[in-house]
């Protein structure tokens, strides 16, 4: 008996070694990178999170030519850290590209490959093709300022490409920062027919909550410039929960929200006039730990919502009432829905779809 006891005891050993594995997940495995300009090199950022119980270790990073070169976080990753892989393509020669970059690492019996393409234009006036967001005779490579899905305790930075095309030199200015954000312009100054850049930087622990924060900021065309619909840049910021400080027993032990709404989408029957129409959809925590729904948005004036409890134990429910009015379909864009977030590791954010239309 013993010795059974003894097998058993290194077989569960066995087992739970073989399930505790570090995983790699990229918010991006892919990237289109648009128009590049010749001899410009460009640099893509793929950042993963381990999103395993082991830490991670990239052992190397290849390119699938010379005209590639990649760099990557050295030290081991912790369960639930996060690292970057930067590729840097010197953009030498004409026309279309598609590139191939390898992770070899220890959460994987092969390499994980990521990609990006786009092409590489000669020409250097008609920045159109590289800074197609016209403010005035400024060009800029983005139209909104976007930072998704990142974690309390983070300073991701945005780029932005900036095209002087005026007859003057330019300086780079976004007016009305709000306190989150900084940024700073290379080089400060831009000569007439160049190109720089303003690096915006998020400072998440300044944001007032978890969820989706909404600003605008404006970007100064010429000394003296005024704020407006015409110069406006919008920015949204999806925060999400710091899990890096999790220990190993609330790691392995985590709550786990469930929906009872189909792929986490909600589908009305036509509806008609002033009508009003309502679903209702049940929250279950199926895991080891209390669920907490930290944050709830409604992104629709056409939505009204009503959940009766925020915080559930290991196998209670919450219930959320949908309601659709349709007096207001008519004045959304897109498609409405609803966002919460959680300290459910796996599922901090959870968007719910609602699809409703008039008769």
């Amino acid at each position: 008996m013993k010795h059974l006891i003894t097998i058993l005891g290194c077989c569960w050993a066995v087992l739970q070694g073989l399930q505790a594995q570090p995983q790699i997940t990229f918010q991006q495995e892919k990237q289109e990178l648009g128009y590049v300009l010749w001899r410009h090199p460009v640099t893509v950022n793929y950042e993963f999170t381990n999103t395993g119980d082991q830490p991670l270790v990239i052992a190397n990073v290849t390119t699938s030519c010379g005209c590639t070169s990649a760099t990557w976080t050295q030290e081991p990753v912790p369960a639930g850290g996060k690292g970057t892989v930067k590729a840097v393509f010197d953009a030498e020669a004409i026309g279309r590209f598609y590139k191939e970059v390898g992770v070899y690492c220890n959460a994987a019996s092969r390499p994980v490959y990521l990609e990006f393409h786009g092409e590489v234009t000669a020409d250097a006036r008609n920045y159109s093709f590289t800074h197609p967001y016209a403010f005035g005779p400024i060009g800029l490579d983005h139209d909104e300022i976007a930072f998704d899905d990142v974690n309390k305790g983070d300073q991701p930075v945005l780029e932005i490409g900036v095209a002087n095309s005026s007859s003057k030199d330019y300086t780079p200015v976004l007016m009305h920062l709000p306190p989150y954000l900084s940024a700073v312009a290379e080089p400060d100054t831009l000569p007439k027919g160049k190109t720089g850049k303003i690096r915006v930087t998020l400072h998440t622990e300044k944001l007032p909550k978890l969820g989706i924060t909404r600003a605008s900021v404006y970007l100064s065309r010429y000394p003296g410039d005024k704020v407006g619909s015409d110069n406006e840049i919008p920015v949204s910021v999806a925060l999400l929960p710091d899990f890096s400080t999790l220990t190993p027993q609330e790691r392995n032990h985590p709550p786990v929200l469930s929906l009872s709404a189909a792929g986490q989408e909600l589908v009305f029957e036509p509806l008609e006039g002033k009508q009003k129409k309502s679903q209702t959809v049940l929250i279950t925590n199926t895991g080891q730990s209390t669920l907490s729904i930290q944050d709830m948005q409604v992104f629709s004036i056409a939505l009204a919502v009503k959940l009766n409890k925020r915080v559930l134990k290991p196998g209670e429910s919450a219930k959320m009432k949908v309601t659709v009015l349709a007096e207001n379909l008519s004045r959304v864009k897109g498609t409405p829905r609803i966002l919460m977030i959680t300290n459910d590791p796996k599922q901090p954010k959870v968007s719910i779809r609602v699809k409703a239309t008039l008769k």
